[in-house]
């Protein structure tokens, strides 16, 4: 078993990659993250330089950022993505598989301390207990992703003592619109929506045209997300240290 690195040896790169969006908060937040996430992983005790990259609408572009690391160094790309879908499984999967002694580490969820900040997050947004709860996820078509999501909608339902259904903004049903229309058709006289998504940006302002009472805002900012993606390194990080040995 490979030891954590000291700061005697090469540094861990690793390679934060968020999806990438055109809202200037939404920048903001995902940049915060990162740094955050040195942060984090320099009280661990971990040598790592961390880097910015994106599988879409921003630059730099994650393939470019990899190509620049220097060669043979150890590298692990950390997806700011909340679960598995095509930019994990297509692009990241495709970037790390060109590059020797670079690994990927999971995406954030499912996690129960997600769960807790998504329950802080409805409580802000006026969340009182018995209204109907719809755990708005982004959306795949790929099963893995959609099985995490709604995982994760089960963690909040336990977090809150309630029922919490699913349902996503895109790619696949039922759409948030259709699951707040069914809760209100089932009795509900209130509906909130938890929003899990990382951060502002074109999925969380169609949100608030859904129909619901209160749209709750999105996970960013919290350390809890840091701490998080430290974990999913932490989980990642033994094989491709063994890798670069």
């Amino acid at each position: 078993m490979s030891e954590a690195f000291s700061p005697g040896d090469r540094p861990l790169h690793v390679v934060a990659c968020a999806h990438g969006t055109d809202n200037p908060t939404g920048r903001q937040l995902i940049n915060a993250l990162r740094a955050d996430l040195a942060t984090q992983l320099a009280a661990e005790g971990l040598h790592a330089v961390v880097h910015e990259a994106y599988v879409d609408v921003q630059e730099p572009g994650l393939e470019s950022v990899l190509t620049a690391l220097p060669a043979g160094e150890p590298s692990i790309v950390a997806p700011l993505l909340l679960s598995e879908g095509f930019h994990t499984s297509v692009d990241i999967a495709n970037a790390v598989a060109t590059r020797s002694h670079t690994s990927s580490s999971a995406p954030l969820g499912p996690d129960p301390r997600l769960a807790t900040v998504l329950a802080a997050r409805l409580t802000e947004a006026g969340y009182q207990p018995g209204d109907a709860v719809v755990l708005a996820a982004a959306g795949t078509r790929i099963q893995a992703g959609a099985a995490q999501a709604a995982a994760m909608a089960e963690l909040l339902a336990t977090e809150l003592g309630q029922e919490v259904s699913i349902a996503y903004c895109s790619a696949a049903t039922p759409a948030v619109p259709d699951a707040v229309a069914a809760a209100r058709a089932a009795g509900a006289t209130r509906v909130g929506i938890a929003a899990f998504l990382l951060a502002p940006g074109f999925f969380h302002d169609r949100l608030a045209t859904t129909g619901a009472d209160y749209v709750s805002e999105t996970l960013l900012p919290s350390l809890t997300i840091a701490k998080c993606v430290a974990t999913r390194l932490a989980d990642a990080r033994e094989s491709v240290c063994e890798d670069a040995e």
